[in-house]
């Protein structure tokens, strides 16, 4: 039977950033998930979030397919994605929709909208809550390179946040699966590719951690629901630059026999970004246990494994 875990509370307000930088650098030592509350986004916004992706979730399959996702934007439908084809042949039970970055031209083009014949108010929402999570995870980012005693714009300009490359995705876990000769999961065990992850869900339970990765069986933990608050969590990528002092933690989301809904924020550097240990996360007796990498090569190949290609 799985456990409640007790995360750090990180109030982002707070005007004491060298102790919210000090609790931060433990949770991610700990466990690499913590909750932010006062991040900047009002519960109407939030709210009005989770009533646009109910709608369009219950939109024929018809419908939402023509918006099938293209170089990681728009819908994926049921069993699409296997997060962990090692447990499970079927597929994760969940669809999802895709929302790249806004502000770069290009970038934004690449982008599909459900037509505003049917969702009038989707697109609109959706951006506004996309820019002020991305400036909520920006002050994130600020209060980890503190705590990685680094200068708070340390992320900012190696990752090259003018020109990043996160990404909004609204996620919809069905309530009833039917049977089945095999576990499906909501969303199978992972780790987050990025650099760091903020969620929020409708309060349907679901949400599992395992702290320790590497060992058989692992043992799973509750992360309870708090309203109002994000749960954020620690990528692939951070856990790369910081030579595992921050753990990628590995988590999963179990059915919960009703319906689930889920926003995730997935924030990433510029695909440019050369991601490397950082000098305080090293020495002779341990060096680093990763390669340089480019952000967006890294990227797509998790996605490649994760989907069959790159797009």
């Amino acid at each position: 039977m799985a456990e409640g875990l007790k995360l750090p509370i990180i109030d982002l307000s707070s005007p004491d950033r060298t102790s919210s930088a000090s609790s931060i650098r433990q949770a991610c030592i700990d466990c690499g998930f913590f909750y932010l509350v006062n991040h900047g986004v009002e519960d109407e916004l939030l709210g009005q979030v989770f009533d646009q992706s109910s709608k369009f979730f219950s939109l024929p399959l018809e419908v939402k397919s023509k918006l099938t996702r293209k170089q990681n934007r728009g819908y994926t439908a049921l069993f699409a994605e296997n997060l962990d084809p090692s447990a499970s042949s079927k597929g994760d039970s969940k669809e999802s929709f895709y929302i790249g970055p806004l502000e770069d031209a290009t970038q934004n083009k690449l982008n599909q909208w459900p037509s505003e014949d049917i969702l009038p108010s989707w697109r609109p929402t959706m951006e506004s809550y996309y820019k002020k999570v991305l400036s909520a995870g920006k002050r994130v980012l600020s209060l980890i390179a503190l705590a990685l005693n680094l200068d708070e714009d340390f992320f900012e300009k190696v990752g090259d946040l003018n020109k990043h490359t996160a990404v909004l995705r609204l996620l919809h876990y069905p309530g009833q699966l039917g049977s089945s000769d095999e576990e499906v999961l909501g969303a199978s065990a992972h780790s987050d590719y990025g650099m760091i992850t903020l969620l929020a869900s409708n309060g349907v339970p679901g949400l599992q951690v395992c702290r320790e990765k590497s060992k058989q069986p692992r043992v799973w933990e509750d992360v309870l629901h708090i309203d109002g608050a994000f749960i954020v969590n620690i990528g692939d990528l951070m856990e790369r630059w910081t030579n595992c002092l921050f753990q990628s933690t590995v988590h999963r989301v179990i059915p919960a026999g009703q319906e689930r809904y889920s926003v995730v924020f997935f924030l990433e550097p510029n695909e440019e970004t050369l991601v490397e240990c950082l000098a305080s996360c090293c020495n002779e007796s341990l060096p680093p246990r990763f390669p340089p990498i480019r952000s967006g090569d890294y990227l797509k190949e998790r996605f490649r494994l994760t989907y069959g290609s790159s797009e």
